[in-house]
């Protein structure tokens, strides 16, 4: 596609949705890899310039429809909570912009799938721990997710990526990989093939406890990454939970745990040099202490005692 296409097509979707105002401009934004994110700038009638988020989705990873239908569940589910408890709905949780004809997205002509979020002004996201506070912050805006949707029926998301933390499903590929070995590399990592092999009892341990009833289903994100909560420029707290796509059904332990392998390791997630990689205990221990606090009770006994097997 040529330049001149490909803004052709980011107008077409500008068109479609239900941005208000006078269109200004829109430029990429963001670091995302699996979506193309823009910035869009509309003006009002009274001169003042409203900011808006225009994403194409990858329609070849996820089902827009399911992926959208979701989305919108839990934004408005968020949306009555935080009124509720009297927080601010437009800054607190994410606010689908519909197309002009109502639809969560729109489709363009050559098949590709564009959504429209409002803009939340004097916030950022951080791609690395900076200071342990950001760290903290993210836990509890995380945990407060959790409390948030803790009477949310999880098993009415759709599953967006199917068996995702089905870890005995992914065991099972594992040795199968293993097995196989076509690309002759299993000799150079046999200590840590020993050492997961030796360790397939815990892979199912989670799972049965769902199976068992010992572990409720609840909505989780299975992204929780820094990354993917915006911290208040002002107040340096916590504010908002972003980036959807993987809400779905799952276990709180294991959004838990994806927080911890990604921000309490003291490398970044591409790190060659394995001697930089390690778990941070004392960023563990300030997670926990902020995801305990926005979880605010919300976790049941076993919950909380799987939260180290969930890392």
């Amino acid at each position: 596609m040529t330049r001149a296409e490909e803004c052709a097509k980011i107008q077409e979707a500008i068109e479609a949705i239900d941005f208000k105002g006078e269109y200004v401009s829109h430029e990429k934004y963001g670091s995302g890899h699996i979506n193309d994110t823009f910035l869009v700038r509309f003006q009002r009638e009274d001169g003042t310039i409203v900011k808006y988020i225009l994403q194409r989705m990858n329609h070849h990873i996820f089902n827009p429809d399911q992926l959208m239908q979701n989305i919108c569940n839990v934004t408005s589910f968020l949306r009555e909570k935080i009124i509720k408890n009297g927080g601010n709905p437009d800054r607190e949780t994410m606010n689908v912009i519909p197309t002009k004809d109502g639809k969560p997205y729109f489709k363009d002509s050559i098949g590709s799938c564009w959504r429209g979020y409002a803009f939340i002004h004097n916030a950022t996201c951080y791609d690395q721990v900076e200071k342990p506070e950001d760290f903290y912050q993210s836990a509890v805006t995380f945990g407060r997710f959790q409390s948030l949707l803790s009477d949310f029926k999880a098993d009415t998301l759709y599953e967006t990526i199917v068996d995702f933390h089905n870890t005995p499903k992914r065991f099972e590929t594992f040795k199968e990989v293993v097995k196989k070995d076509i690309c002759n590399r299993a000799s150079g990592v046999q200590e840590e093939i020993d050492f997961v092999m030796s360790r397939a009892e815990d892979m199912k341990i989670c799972t049965e406890m769902l199976k068992n009833g010992e572990l409720p289903l609840r909505v989780t994100h299975n992204d929780t990454k820094l990354n993917n909560v915006l911290i208040d420029n002002e107040t340096g707290k916590g504010l908002c939970v972003i980036d959807l796509d993987t809400v779905m059904p799952g276990l709180s332990i294991f959004d838990f745990g994806d927080s911890i392998r990604f921000g309490a390791n003291t490398a970044m997630e591409d790190e060659k040099d394995l001697s930089k990689v390690s778990l941070d205990l004392n960023l563990f221990e300030q997670y926990a202490a902020g995801f305990l606090e926005g979880c605010n009770g919300s976790l049941t006994e076993n919950e909380l005692k799987m939260l180290p097997i969930g890392a």
